[in-house]
């Protein structure tokens, strides 16, 4: 069995990177508050803060993958206020992050894949113990985006749709998500399923790390006494960590990197932000999508 591992560049040209990442910022920092300032010079009122909500997790992986996510999120759009808080696992806490807001209004958009508890329950009462006036977007899927970044990390680890009848007949993808006992959540996995099919013209099937069925290894079965024994398993996470890492393990062929900071995912944060606040800009982000 193989899966794909992230390259880790110890070249010495590593300080130039972090060099050209402080210019970014700076730069970024300079557009936000020249954005503030309308053509009368007067300094226009700030939007709602996008408070992106993750679930959080004991990898630390996690949480510097989520924190490069945002950052791509501010260059994309400078002078949008844009914050981070958990759900569990790590600090800031959403609590903790909307207490800090005050009163202002935010946007809060949850860092999660498909409908479910934390998106019907703990959200909305987080945010109802807090002094914020919130507004809430739904789970980042299903959408197009997701395909598009599932296929790139799925062509990064080597994948090529087949282009000869027999080898497609064998070929298959595994869509490995985490799972949920919410039946809204699995119907949501299984469009991503469906779009992701529809890029790379074999079967897309998903599959389930925990509470959910099938798991992976019984998607895998289920195929292979189909004659489908050529089957990439594509990880349907945000970030690395323990669930992403057992599917992985599980590929006979090939596994996709998570979703990670794909530009696709900075993108649909602020398509769904958008689509929450009636008053901000269109989504200059999916022009190209």
């Amino acid at each position: 069995m193989t899966a794909s591992n992230p390259v880790h560049d110890q070249s010495p040209t590593a300080p130039l990177d972090s060099t050209a990442h402080l210019m970014n910022r700076i730069s970024s920092q300079l557009a936000r508050q020249l954005s503030l300032v309308g053509p009368d010079g007067r300094r226009r009122p700030e939007p709602p803060a996008l408070v992106v909500v993750a679930h959080g997790s004991r990898d630390p992986r996690a949480l510097e993958t989520v924190t490069a996510l945002l950052d791509e999120v501010r260059a994309l759009r400078p002078g949008l206020p844009v914050r981070l808080g958990h759900i569990e696992l790590n600090e800031p806490l959403l609590a903790d992050t909307l207490a800090a807001l005050g009163d202002r209004e935010a946007v809060l958009v949850p860092l999660l894949l498909g409908r479910g508890y934390h998106i019907k329950r703990d959200i909305p009462e987080t945010a109802a113990a807090s002094r914020v006036r919130a507004r809430f977007a739904g789970a980042l899927g299903p959408h197009p985006l997701l395909a598009e970044a599932l296929h790139a990390r799925l062509t990064e680890a080597g994948w090529h749709t087949p282009e000869d009848e027999a080898t497609r007949r064998g070929t298959a993808v595994v869509l490995a998500a985490a799972g949920s006992r919410d039946p809204e959540s699995k119907l949501d996995t299984s469009r991503t399923a469906r779009l992701l099919a529809a890029r790379l013209g074999v079967p897309v099937v998903p599959a389930y790390a925990t509470t959910a069925s099938p798991s992976v290894p019984d998607a895998l079965a289920a195929l292979a006494a189909r004659g489908r024994t050529r089957v990439a398993v594509a990880s349907y996470f945000t970030a690395p960590g323990r669930f992403a890492t057992q599917c992985a393990e599980d590929a006979p062929w090939i596994a996709s990197a998570p979703l990670g900071t794909h530009p696709a995912m900075a993108r649909l944060l602020l398509h769904r932000y958008d689509h929450a606040t009636p008053s901000a800009a269109p989504t200059r982000e999916l022009a190209t999508a």
